[in-house]
This record gives structure tokens, C-alpha cells and sequence, in this order.
């Protein structure tokens, strides 16, 4: 494993030249990639600077948001993890806590907009997706729980919490615990259209917390070990807040930010601070159970705490996304003063790594352009959008593409098409849009719209040209899923249509006579994930494969694949 952590360093390293900046310019960005960061409302971090009292007041903290999220979508983040349980108190709506003071100066006292609601609305109309934060177990210091009086947590149910030195917490260990957590995050999910839910602080206190559950465990351990104990306590949580979310939509993603070192390695010590020994936060199993569709590990590291933890990462995730969270604040001269360049290798070294991505902790040293990183993320790393995966191991079936009308008026392309229904009628459908030009040879289509609600899209070209060029419109259901592109060639791929791919109702696939020899084939998904390969045959074995719509392509010695065809494979 070190020896493929020092190639892939010496890789990366080489972007801190300039001429390795403009060579990069030059590389094929990932169609699929998580570019996230975290809106922190808590103490006002990131957003509201200040509480509203006026009318004007809230109109203001409107519109820095949507300030905020203008440079966020420039910049290219597709995802943004925005903070809706604070420390016992809400960003929301909710009928089991109060809301925080930051959004009137006045805790329990609601504003004049649902900024949850709002934020949701916003996002979604800048083709971003937005996960409700909860923090799990702090519920916050002992002045700030006094302020909250009847309305506290502490005080409405004091046999979940306890006072640790000046810090209230949840106690795992209390099975009722889990119930409570999951009312709240299952609340959300009933109210509001989020896209995911992310816990924070699904974990045991670090070891500066005086934390005492020596009475917990007397009443509820049964002989365990303690250590397992801790450890199944956090698990039942995770387990119970997603049972209730996915009852209410089972297309919401769940994800967590775990410590950032799982474990202790072969090679190296994670110096007693990690996820599952530490603070008794087993991420990686909650991963392969299926409990989390996603982690987002908070690798606020450099070095030796950073890279080997990060590729270790990659080896658990079970095929599902593990998105890095960057330490970006570490860029401040009031934090660690770090150059630019421990941004921008890790980075890269995690795209080398087809980990999922990237996410940025906080929004502010983001859009303040803290040692230039959001000139860097806007103009070269995130210069092209990119999708977000689909959750294939949830649902891998795809909504059908819809026909688009194409006209022109004046300079503004004008695009209308019918709504399409997923397979799964419950399931709701957005559309993409793309600028297809084959005869100037352009690689691919470019994206230009995600997430439509509507069924209409005007498009003003920047160039005269591109007024005759092709748009296309493809579907994407709630689990990320997308419609196949209407015969649109791809680089070296054959021209295939793929409006209607075929439909395999058997257990094996039988390869046209037209496909030229290759040693391998193999299936991916539409995300271009490779799901199984075999040597070239006659016939393809699709046995190990769900139901849902796959492309199948040839593999060579060199990595060289040409697309055969797409297909669907329908149940049994």
C-alpha cells in the first residue's frame, strides 16, 4: 500500500508548479465527482453574520445566503451539507426543539422565513443538492442550555443527557436515545425536500470531554465489553435514524462525517485518535450494512495523518462514496497558515484515487477566497460540473428519455419536452441538459442545466455557432439515475443509439457479430463504474446483476474500451 501512496504522491505533486497547473487545464475532468462543503449556522460561522429583528434584518440574511450560494455554484460544488440541528436547537421548523437564537437573537423565537425551507429552495435552483446537517449528541454548553429553560432538552428529557463538566450531551447509551435522534431526522425527512441527511457528532466524546457512563452501563450493558458496548450504543442510533428516514423516502441519502483515521493501520499509528477505537464510531461497517450511502471523513490532516488514512478509506468503502473532508480553515493565518499547495495535492491525490470526491469544512474560507483556493477550485479543478453518482445499490434503473422540441428565436435557443415517469411512479424525475457538436469533432456533451423541475429550457449561446448546434434532454430519478443520451457519440466510442437499449429478460447476454475481438468485456453501470468483467466470449453472464440498466463494453490489454451497447436487465 506505501508503495502505491508514494507513486500516487509523487503524481500529485507535481501540481505545484505552474507549468503542471496549465498541463492539468489540459485533463479530462470526472463526469461523476461530490464537490461539497458545509454551511455552518452554528454561532453564525458561516451564515446569518448577525440575528434579524426586523423584517429588513431577515430580507438581508436572505440575501447573503443567496450570495453565498451564487459563489458556491460558480465555483462548481454540487453539494452543500447545510446545518439544521445546532446544539439542541433547530435551523427549522420542529415541533420537539426550539429554534436557535442565531436567527432572531431570541432562542425558541421563530423568524420571519424557514431558513431550512429557503436554503432547500435556493440550492435546488442552482442545480446543487442540499443534506440536512444534524450534530447527533452535543447539545450544547451549560450557559446556552440554561437560556433554553423548559424548552431544553436537559430539562424535557433529562434521563437522554447529562452534564459534562460545562458541555451537555446525549447519552448513547440510553436506548431511548435513538429515539429521539431518529423523531428529529425523520421530522426533516416528513417536511422538508431534502436530498440527504448527514449526521455530525455520531460519536463519544474525545477525551478532553469528562465523559462518565459508569451508571449506563451498569444498567444497560449485559457483561459487554465496554468497548463493544460504546460501539453497538452509536451503531443503534444510525441504525434507528435510518430505518424512520427511509420509510419517508428511501431515495434520501444518508451520510455521516466520521473521524477522519478509521483505524490504526499495519504501517501506521493513528496516534489514539480514530473513528472506531477512539470514540467508538464504526463508519465502515455502518458503509457494507448499508446504513450510510455515503461518508464524508472529517481529514483535517496533512502527511502521514492524511494520505495512508485516505487510501485506506478508499479500500473499505464497499464501492460507495467516500468523500474526503478537507481542512480548509487550516489555510488562515489564524489556524495552521498552510500554503495552497496541502489543498492541491490532496485534492489530487484523492481524484487519482476515484475516492468520490472532495468536500471543503468551512463555506467561508471557501468564498473568501482564503491563498486563492476558490480562484484554484473555480478556474482549473472544478472548471467543468460534474454529476453526482447514482445510488445503484439502491435502485439501478433508469426513467426513459424524453423527446425535446428544438427551436430558435432571436439569439436564445428554446428547449421543451413531456415529463417522464420512473419506473417507480413515487420516485420524482429532474432533467439535465446538454450541448451536443459533433461535426467540431468536441468530446462528449456539455452539461448545462441539472436538476430542472420545469420541462422547458432557454439557452443564450455565448458563440453565433453554437445556435446550430444539438441539445438534448435526459431524466434523472431521486437515486441518481439518468436516462441514456440520445445517439450521441463519445470520443472513440462508436456512434450507438441508445435511446432504446435492449432488454435482456434471461441470465446471459449474447454479443452482436459486429463486435470487434477484444481479450475482455465487461459491464458498468451509467456512472461508468465497472461491475463485472470476463473474458471475451460469445456470451455475457449477468447472474450477478440487479435489475436496472447497464452499458456493456469491450476492454483491452492497454485500458483501451469501446462502448458494445446498453442494455436493461428486467427482473425475473
Amino acid at each position: 500500500m506505501q508503495k502505491a501512496i508514494c507513486s500516487l504522491l509523487l503524481l500529485v505533486g507535481l501540481v505545484q508548479t505552474k507549468a503542471q497547473d496549465l498541463l492539468n487545464l489540459s485533463q479530462p475532468q470526472p463526469q461523476y465527482e461530490v464537490r461539497a462543503v458545509w454551511i455552518t449556522t452554528y454561532s453564525g460561522l458561516d451564515w446569518p453574520a448577525r440575528p434579524a429583528r426586523t423584517t429588513q434584518q431577515a430580507e438581508a440574511q436572505q440575501k447573503a445566503l443567496c450570495q453565498i450560494l451564487d459563489q458556491l455554484q460558480a465555483a462548481g460544488i454540487n453539494t452543500v451539507l447545510f446545518q439544521a440541528r445546532l446544539r439542541g436547537t433547530t435551523a427549522y421548523s420542529s415541533a420537539i426543539e426550539p429554534w436557535d437564537a442565531i436567527f432572531t437573537g431570541t432562542a425558541g423565537k421563530a423568524p420571519t422565513f424557514d431558513p431550512l425551507a429557503f436554503a432547500i429552495k435556493e440550492c435546488h435552483r442552482r442545480g446543487m443538492e442540499l443534506h440536512a446537517w444534524m450534530v447527533a449528541f452535543p447539545i450544547g454548553n451549560a450557559k446556552a442550555m440554561k437560556s433554553l429553560g423548559r424548552q431544553g432538552i436537559a430539562q424535557k428529557q433529562p434521563g437522554l443527557c447529562r452534564l459534562c463538566g460545562d458541555q451537555w450531551m446525549m447519552d448513547p447509551g440510553v436506548p431511548e436515545t435513538a429515539d429521539y435522534l431518529a423523531r428529529l431526522c425523520e421530522e426533516v425527512a416528513k417536511n422538508y425536500d431534502v436530498d440527504g441527511i448527514h449526521l455530525d457528532y455520531i460519536r463519544y466524546p474525545e477525551q478532553s470531554i469528562p465523559w462518565n457512563d459508569r451508571k449506563t452501563y451498569a444498567k444497560y450493558g449485559g457483561g459487554k465489553p465496554v468497548a463493544d458496548w460504546r460501539r453497538d450504543n452509536v451503531t443503534r442510533v444510525v441504525r434507528k435514524i435510518h430505518e424512520r428516514v427511509k420509510a419517508v423516502r428511501p431515495w434520501i441519502k444518508m451520510s455521516c462525517s466520521p473521524v477522519g483515521k478509521r483505524a490504526d493501520l499495519p504501517r501506521q499509528s493513528s496516534y489514539g485518535w480514530n473513528a472506531r477505537d477512539a470514540v467508538w464510531q464504526d463508519a465502515q461497517a455502518w458503509l457494507a450494512e448499508g446504513l450510510m450511502d455515503m461518508l464524508f471523513p472529517m481529514m483535517y490532516f496533512d502527511g502521514r495523518h492524511f494520505y495512508p488514512f485516505a487510501q485506506d478509506w478508499q479500500e473499505t468503502s464497499t464501492g460507495k462514496p467516500v468523500v474526503p473532508g478537507l481542512g480548509i480553515y487550516f489555510l488562515s493565518e489564524k489556524e495552521k497558515n498552510w500554503p495552497l499547495s496541502v489543498i492541491t495535492r490532496q485534492l489530487h491525490f484523492t481524484r487519482q484515487l476515484h475516492i468520490g470526491g472532495s468536500a471543503h469544512f468551512r463555506s467561508r474560507f471557501l468564498t473568501d477566497n482564503v491563498k486563492g483556493l476558490y480562484d484554484y477550485l473555480q478556474k482549473s479543478f472544478y472548471r467543468q460540473p460534474a454529476k453526482l453518482p447514482p445510488m445503484t445499490w439502491l435502485d439501478s434503473v433508469a426513467p426513459p428519455t424524453p423527446q425535446v422540441a428544438q427551436t430558435t428565436e432571436n439569439w436564445t435557443v428554446k428547449l421543451t419536452w413531456k415529463r417522464v415517469k420512473d419506473n417507480d411512479i413515487d420516485v420524482p424525475v429532474s432533467y439535465n441538459v446538454y450541448r451536443i457538436n459533433e461535426s467540431a469533432g468536441q468530446r462528449g456533451p456539455v452539461l448545462l442545466a441539472t436538476r430542472l423541475d420545469t420541462t422547458a429550457f432557454d439557452f443564450c449561446p455565448t458563440l453565433p455557432e453554437q445556435m446550430a448546434d444539438r441539445y438534448v434532454v435526459t431524466a434523472v430519478d431521486a437515486y441518481g439515475n439518468e436516462s441514456p443520451l440520445p445517439d450521441v457519440s463519445h470520443g472513440d466510442d462508436t456512434q450507438t443509439n441508445i435511446h432504446s437499449p435492449i432488454t435482456v429478460c434471461h441470465d446471459r447476454l449474447t454479443l452482436p457479430d459486429s463486435v470487434e475481438k477484444a481479450p475482455f468485456v465487461m459491464v458498468c453501470d451509467l456512472s461508468g463504474r465497472a461491475l463485472l468483467t470476463q473474458p471475451m466470449a460469445r456470451q455475457v453472464d449477468l447472474r450477478r446483476l440487479k435489475p436496472g440498466s447497464y452499458e456493456l463494453r469491450t476492454l483491452g490489454q492497454k485500458g483501451l474500451s469501446r462502448r458494445i451497447m446498453f442494455f436493461r436487465r428486467m427482473p425475473q
